[in-house]
This record gives structure tokens, sequence and C-alpha cells, in this order.
């Protein structure tokens, strides 16, 4: 049995996979997941597993480089990033519309989807190198 935090081997075998700027995307239950990347679904009911305890795991073993989340998750004012932001920490996500982070997603390698169900709670984590 592994050691680390994340323990889903299929989800583990694409962060080992993944190269400089590849895309991974962790999504709420409601993001439409184009037919091009790979599907991990994790869904089990309403709000298991929440979005950020998948986020938390992944981070334990994905180098990320960059973030991307949607204009719509941010305070109503546009500059304040949401709290669920903070694991990402120093990194500051980038934010796009709704709309254009859809369009993103279509060249993931793999879409993760989570039982969260509050509204545009999803990022796009761009791998990293580690040296």
């Amino acid at each position: 049995m592994k050691r680390t935090t994340l323990l889903h081997a299929e989800l583990s075998r694409v962060i080992a996979g993944m190269g400089h700027g590849d895309l991974l995307v962790i999504g709420d239950a409601g993001l439409p997941i184009p037919a091009g990347p790979l599907r991990i679904d994790l869904a089990v009911m309403r709000g298991v597993p929440r979005f950020a305890d998948v986020l938390q795991a992944v981070l334990s073993e994905l180098q990320v480089e960059r973030a991307v989340i949607a204009q719509e998750a941010c305070t109503p004012d546009g500059a304040g990033m949401p709290p669920w932001c903070h694991p990402l920490q120093p990194l500051v996500p980038e934010a796009v519309p709704h709309a254009q982070f859809k369009e993103l997603c279509l060249s993931a390698k793999a879409m993760v989807r989570t039982g969260e169900c509050t509204p545009y709670m999803n990022v796009l984590l761009y791998a990293g190198v580690a040296f």
C-alpha cells in the first residue's frame, strides 16, 4: 500500500505521467467533461468527496506551476480569491470567465469530478517541474 496521501490508483497514475505544462482539472459535480480528456469520476453523492479534500490530496503529489479558476468564483468585486484557493499558496490563480475556463478544459490530460456541489468550485492545475 502507498505511504503518501493520494491512494487513488488511476489519479496517481495520471499525475505520475504528467509533464511540464500538462493540465489536470479538478471540478465540482456539475462541471461538464468534454470527450477528449480522461474522466476520473470520484463523485459518490452530493458533497462526497469534497473538492477541498481532493485538491489537498492532488497537491501532495503534483508540482503545480500555474492555476486557473473561473472569475465567477471570486468575490463580487472580482479582486478576492475564494477561500478554497488557500491550499494553492504561494500561487495566486489566474481568474478567467467561466466560458473560457471550460474551453481550457479541452486540453486537459484528465478531469477529476468530485461530489462538490458549490458552483464554480473548479481549478485548472498546470504541472511544473520539481527541479
